[in-house]
Order: structure tokens, then sequence, then C-alpha cells
């Protein structure tokens, strides 16, 4: 388990961290999300003690990671993938960590077969892509097979295969009991493998919830329904205090009610549903509402239509829609 508890990091009269307190806990994928400059990799890197924070404290299972005999047994953690010398071969970098934390040589295969480099193992690490570095990175975390794994953007310079490895890897890791904490701005993959969310704005605690609570407070949710008789659903619907917004002549989105709803108004009313599905907005988009006041630089959609490259123009993206909170 890992438990932070009122970190605040200044860096002059910049306060980068700014009091924050949040648990992940064994057996779940926690997300760690943020605005650029939101104080995420400053947060972990004040976990690990790269750098000392100006108060506050960080746990491990109850233990500082300074106070660790054997961190890599207990804590795995990978920040830069890059941060490697490129003249080692990978095999080379990896015994090397191995020798110095008492690991068996045996287990440096075993790593390098588990993240897929096995092929690659005697090449220099200069000539690696930076998904292969990332490859090598985790092989290092996960040589001493540690109890917590601590992973700042792992998915950077994947390909599509990568991302959904590391998925695989990290949800394996963490319903094998392990704690599994991981820094992303890959929205639509931390919403495929996190269980929990904590999300920081400016320094500051946002919100710490599971992701389907995350989702369910900050976005805007509805039902699609198909039926040969939208006309008469939406009089039946206008009387609960809905809305319907008609897609063609057979589809359309229901909001102000539930599915439970529109299925039980449906019936007493005789009217034949075709589809009855209840829809939500994304993770990215529960994101950017609950970070909406704490992003370091905001860009403005474009106002008027842009080339597509073809000669033709397209129009502008619609930007925004009902507040969240507008539907159940």
């Amino acid at each position: 388990m890992i438990e932070v508890r009122n970190i605040t990091k200044r860096f002059g009269s910049l306060i980068a961290v700014d009091d924050l307190s949040f648990d992940a806990l064994p057996g779940r994928v926690t997300g760690f999300l943020g605005p650029n400059g939101s104080g995420k990799s400053t947060t972990m890197r004040c976990m690990l003690g790269l750098d000392i924070a100006t108060a506050g404290s960080a746990s491990f299972s109850g233990r500082s990671y300074r106070s660790i005999t054997n961190p890599l047994f207990e804590v795995g953690s990978l920040l830069d993938a890059g941060y490697v010398h490129p003249g080692r071969t990978g095999r080379n970098h990896l015994r090397w960590i191995a020798m110095s934390n008492g690991i068996a040589p045996t287990r440096v295969d075993e790593t390098l077969e588990l993240v897929g480099l096995t092929d690659v193992a005697n090449r220099r690490v200069k000539t690696y892509s930076l998904g292969m570095r990332q490859r090598l990175g985790l092989a290092g975390v996960l040589l001493g097979d540690p109890k917590t794994v601590v992973l700042d953007e792992p998915a950077n310079g994947l390909d599509p295969e990568g991302i959904r490895w590391i998925r695989d890897v990290l949800t394996h890791l963490a319903r094998g009991g392990r704690t599994v904490l991981v820094s992303s701005h890959v929205l639509a993959e931390i919403a495929l493998m996190a269980d929990d969310l904590i999300v920081i704005g400016r320094g500051r605690l946002i919100e710490q919830c599971s992701v389907d609570e995350f989702v369910d407070r900050h976005t805007t949710k509805w039902v699609r329904v198909a039926s040969p008789q939208l006309d008469e659903l939406a009089t039946a619907a206008a009387t609960m205090g809905a809305y319907v917004t008609r897609i063609d002549d057979r589809l359309a989105d229901v909001r102000g009610v539930s599915a439970l709803e529109v299925g039980e108004l449906a019936a007493r009313e005789g009217i034949v549903l075709h589809e009855l599905s209840p829809r939500a907005e994304s993770l990215e988009d529960a994101f950017l509402r609950a970070t909406a006041a704490a992003q370091e630089y905001s860009s403005g959609a474009p106002t008027a239509a842009v080339p597509d490259g073809h000669g033709r123009e397209l129009p502008p993206p619609v930007v925004g829609g009902p507040p969240a909170g507008d539907a159940r």
C-alpha cells in the first residue's frame, strides 16, 4: 500500500506540490492523472526520495523508500526510460542491476523474455527505439518481483501492441495482489486498466475515487433508443421532465431519465423499442471538466473553417455540450 500524507514541495517561490495526500491500494491499478505542470512527476520523485519534500511524507507498506534495505524487492519504479547508459547492451544493463541487488542472473533472461526483448538483448541501448527502452525499463522494474510498482508514462513510445501489452502486464500484477501506481496522459488506456484514480491540478488533490465514480460525477449521461414510435416516446418522456433528441427517423437520445425509466415508460405506453442502451461520455471528457480550472495551458478551438488538405474546408469542431449533471 502507498500512503502519501501532506506532501509539499517548493522550488523557491514556486509551490509544485501543495499539501497532497492520497492512497494507492494493493490489488488495484491506480491511475495518477493531472494536466501538464500539475506536479505528478515531482510527487513521484518525492515519494522515491529523488527530491526532498519540503513537508509531508510517503510510505510503502508503512516504510519510507529510503528506509527499505532492498528497495528493488519492495518498490519497482520507472520515471525515465531514457536514463540508461547508451553504450551498454540491454542484457548488461539488467545484469548490473541484478548483481548490485543480489538477484540471480537467470532472472535477467526471464525478464527479457517477459518484456519481449530477448532477440535484441545483445544490442546496445543507443540503438533502441523509445518503445524498446520503455520495455527495458519495465524489465528493470520487474527484476526483483516487487510488491509495489510505480510508473510514469509507461506507454510512451509504444506501438498499439505494446500499449495493449503494458496494460495486460499491469492488470496482471495488480490481480496478483501488488500495488500499481501509474501516471499517464493516455486516458483511453487508463480507462481500460485502472480501478482507481488520483486526479491533481496545480499540485493539489482534485479527486480520489474509482474510475466509475469519477466518470459518473463529471460526465453527461443519456439513453440511446431505437423505436418506430419516436413521436409517442417523446410525448410520454416530456411528462417525466425528459427530452428527446432525434438522430434519424428511428433513432434518438433521451436525456433526463435513466434507461430503466425509459424501459418502464415504453412498457406502460405500449411503445415498441428496438434498442435501449445507456450512454455516457468518456474518461477524457470527465478529466477535462474536472481539471478545467487547473490547466496550465489552455488552447482555443478554431472558430472558422479550416482546410482539410485536399482543397476543401472543414467546419470548426463542436465544443462543449450540455453541462455535466443535466441528465442521469
